[in-house]
């Protein structure tokens, strides 16, 4: 006689587990092989970057330089560049030509299948700037200081730090005023209260105060220009002795012979 069988009850899913499911295996296979094919990848690139292969042979300077030096640029070269024309860092080697005097910016690039290609802007100076440290500076066309020393005549700006750019702003606004009485500025002074002072190539000291919006400088020294010939005239050889013209004045100058 058969016997009844018993109630028995399955859990779902007991019976698929993950051997039994071929998309998950498949999908597994998938992402090992994914993997191992990255992981190999950068072992072989590694491995190239190690071999004496693909050396550095050559510095090409594509812009003209006047102030940097051919021994600079090469005793840079040699302290910047490592490794080869793949694993050279551009960016520090960029870095290091940029640290050299007179160099402004510089930018590298890779130029196959040995080479770099360099390219420098220099610094333009159109004054000195107050020493740090030390340290002699100038000022370029931008208004930006920057350490180097220089035996060419070139004005002298004194000013607050971070106001080069105002102070050779305003020298190349008054520049073209003195042009016409054939003047032009070897100094320019912006005090601590932002009160102007300009030095001519003739000695003469030029007070012009503060701006201010009733009594601009440009009007004072407009007026200065205007009665420049008169005074000249008026005080004949005498002018040499002028010391000071205060121009701080709403509506004249006042004149002040000098100490020496």
């Amino acid at each position: 006689m058969a016997k009844a069988r018993g109630n028995t009850r399955t859990e779902p899913g007991s019976e698929d587990g993950f051997w039994d499911r071929p998309v998950l295996i498949n999908l597994l296979a998938d992402l090992l092989l994914l993997a191992a094919a990255v992981l190999l990848a950068w072992s072989g690139a590694m491995a190239l970057q190690r071999l004496p292969v693909f050396p550095l042979k050559q510095v090409l300077v594509t812009t003209q330089v006047d102030r940097v030096s051919r021994g600079q640029i090469e005793h840079a070269a040699r302290t910047a560049l490592s490794g080869n024309f793949f694993t050279v860092n551009l960016e520090s080697a960029q870095a290091a030509f940029e640290r050299l005097p007179w160099v402004r910016s510089a930018s590298l690039r890779r130029i196959w299948p040995d080479g770099l290609e360099l390219q420098l802007e220099e610094h333009r100076a159109v004054a000195h700037w107050p020493p740090q440290d030390g340290e002699m500076r100038l000022v370029n066309t931008s208004g930006e200081v920057f350490m180097a020393s220089v035996n060419e005549a070139l004005p002298q700006f004194v000013g607050p730090e971070g106001s080069a750019p105002e102070v050779l702003s305003r020298y190349q606004e008054f520049s073209e005023d003195l042009a016409r009485i054939g003047r032009t500025a070897v100094a320019v002074h912006l005090s601590a209260r932002e009160a102007w002072q300009f030095k001519l190539d003739d000695g003469v000291v030029l007070e012009l105060g503060r701006n201010q919006a009733r009594h601009p400088l440009r009007e004072r020294l407009i007026r200065f220009t205007t009665h420049y010939a008169a005074v000249r005239d008026s005080v004949g050889s005498r002018l040499q002795t002028i010391g000071v013209v205060d121009m701080r004045y709403p509506n004249g100058f006042a004149l002040r012979a000098s100490k020496s």
